[in-house]
C-alpha cells in the first residue's frame, strides 16, 4: 500500500478514530467538513487497504476481578515446543497477548488473574514449554 492512497482527510479521520472509535461518521463529518456517508466510505476504503485492522475497547479488569496484571518472559525448553506454546496462548483467557520476540526470551506475555493462586497456576501450566520471569504490574499511568 503507498501513501498516495491517503490523504490529510483520511489520516484526520483515522486520527479522530484512534482517539475514540464510538465517534459516529457523521460526528467526524462535522470535524472534517464532509457528510457521514462519506466518512464511512473512506473508513470503508481505510478498512480494505488495511489501515485500519479492527476497533478494541479499553476496559478496567480490576472491576471484573482481574487485578493481578503480570508481564511474563518466556524462555522455551526446545525448538520444538513453539508451536505448542503458541495454541496454548492462543486459548488461554488469562493471556492478554503474546508477542515473539527477539533478545530476551522468545515470547513476552501480559496476562491477567484475579489473584495470585490463578497465576500460579497458569505459571505452572507454562512451564511444560519453558520456563519463564515474572514482573507484576504496580501501576499503569498510559
Amino acid at each position: 500500500m503507498s501513501n498516495s492512497a491517503i490523504d490529510e482527510i483520511d489520516l484526520r479521520i483515522l486520527q479522530y478514530l484512534i482517539n475514540d472509535a464510538t465517534y459516529s461518521h457523521k460526528e467526524i463529518g462535522q470535524f472534517v467538513h464532509l457528510t457521514g456517508q462519506a466518512v464511512g466510505a473512506r473508513v470503508r476504503k481505510l478498512q480494505d487497504i488495511g489501515v485500519i485492522e479492527g476497533y478494541t475497547l479499553r476496559w478496567n479488569p480490576d472491576k471484573i476481578g482481574q487485578a493481578i496484571h503480570a508481564f511474563v518472559t518466556v524462555f522455551m525448553k526446545s525448538n520444538t515446543a513453539h508451536q505448542s506454546f503458541q495454541v496454548f496462548a492462543q486459548q488461554n483467557k488469562q493471556v492478554a497477548e503474546t508477542h515473539r520476540v527477539s533478545g530476551e526470551g522468545c515470547y513476552w506475555m501480559r496476562v491477567r488473574a484475579g489473584t495470585p493462586v490463578e497465576l500460579n497456576a497458569f505459571l505452572d501450566e507454562l512451564l511444560q514449554y519453558g520456563n519463564y520471569k515474572v514482573s507484576l504490574s504496580i501501576d499503569q499511568f498510559k
